[in-house]
């Protein structure tokens, strides 16, 4: 299975960049975790939110592969436990399709990219920064597959 993070925003500091590979690179091949940057709507005086979320929308669902299981990274999406992550990443290996993960811009995803979603999931109730959001998540997708490996990386 490949995880692959469509992502909105590209020119991310180093330490984001960095901190999202560390974890990538951990991953096993059987369960490789990409990067895909989708360029952000261009912002400017004239614009408006709604206008740029369905600018970004375009991009985003163009992106993604046909045949994908798809979540939408939403504040509003349900919640997991790293053990039910686990348990997440179990029944997408199992149902033998890849991954894409959609993570919006600054003012979030398109009503049409939720739609598109298979499931929606919140990392957490607090609003968390575009940058940070792509290094939590690399972590966490880890972390959920060492439980699956029975690492001991995951201290419970």
């Amino acid at each position: 299975m490949k995880l692959t993070l469509l992502a909105v925003g590209t020119k991310m500091p180093a330490w984001v960049t960095e901190g999202f590979q560390e974890y990538a690179k951990r991953m096993p091949r059987e369960c490789q975790l990409i990067l895909q940057e989708i360029a952000p709507a261009k912002r400017g005086k004239t614009g408006h939110a709604a206008q740029w979320i369905e600018d970004e929308a375009d991009r985003l669902l163009q992106a993604i592969p046909d045949n994908h299981y798809v979540i939408a990274l939403e504040v509003t999406g349900k919640s997991w436990t790293t053990e039910a992550l686990s348990q997440q990443m179990t029944n997408w290996l199992s149902d033998g399709r890849d991954v894409t993960l959609l993570v919006g811009g600054p003012d979030g995803l398109a009503q049409r990219c939720r739609q598109k979603a298979d499931q929606l999931w919140s990392l957490s109730p607090l609003t968390l920064p575009h940058p940070i959001v792509r290094v939590v998540l690399a972590e966490q997708l880890y972390r959920a597959w060492t439980v699956l490996q029975n690492h001991p990386y995951h201290r419970a």
